[in-house]
């Protein structure tokens, strides 16, 4: 299993029409292969949409974009271009012990994106020390899933966790960090963090 992690940067105020869009679009596309989640910046970066899709590997992802976009509804993609200010795109792995999740999971209102860029060479160390913590963390709170990046931006490590609210992300924070759960260590540290927490889309299968 692949994930694809599309990043879009939006006009400032393009946000909302920008879901609209979408949504009216995704009618289409979720017939082909649905999505994991959607969201939208709340802190970090601003004017930013993210959504994931899973797929078996990179030929059905080709096969299944082909598919879609050929719909004869023709409309799929949705025209969104003029709200655009750039996007990014970049394929993840799930780590050994990350939950596979599937359908529609109602975990709360805030999810946190944790991106963290290693030493080439240093994730792979990382990763088996996350796959060391990952169940111990998920039995105190689902975890939407950890990623390392095959393809796009090299050496990074991606979570997701979901929160119910910002109170429970605190709660929840303090009861890992006291027991030692979470999080993992090891000798190699990030050159580069980037956190992210986001909104869900109203549509988002994960919210």
């Amino acid at each position: 299993m692949i994930y694809e992690i599309r990043t879009y940067n939006l006009k400032p105020g393009a946000v909302p029409d920008y879901l609209k869009r979408f949504s009216d679009g995704y009618k289409v596309r979720e017939k082909y292969s649905p999505m994991l989640g959607m969201w939208t910046t709340e802190i970090g970066p601003l004017n930013q949409v993210i959504h994931m899709w899973g797929y078996d590997n990179l030929q059905h992802r080709a096969d299944t974009r082909s598919a879609a976009m050929k719909d004869a509804s023709g409309n799929w993609p949705p025209a969104t271009n003029d709200l655009l200010v750039s996007q990014e795109s970049d394929i993840l792995t799930p780590i050994k012990g990350s939950p596979e999740v599937k359908g529609s999971q109602e975990w709360g209102g805030i999810y946190e994106l944790r991106m963290y860029t290693y030493q080439a060479g240093d994730l792979r160390a990382v990763a088996e020390k996350f796959s060391e913590k990952v169940g111990g963390r998920a039995a105190l709170y689902p975890v939407a899933g950890i990623f390392t990046s095959e393809l796009g931006n090299l050496n990074r490590l991606y979570q997701l966790f979901p929160y119910k609210n910002w109170a429970h992300r605190d709660e929840l924070r303090g009861e890992y960090l006291k027991s030692g759960v979470w999080p993992p260590h090891s000798d190699a540290h990030p050159l580069q963090q980037l956190v992210r927490h986001l909104i869900p889309a109203p549509f988002s299968p994960l919210h």
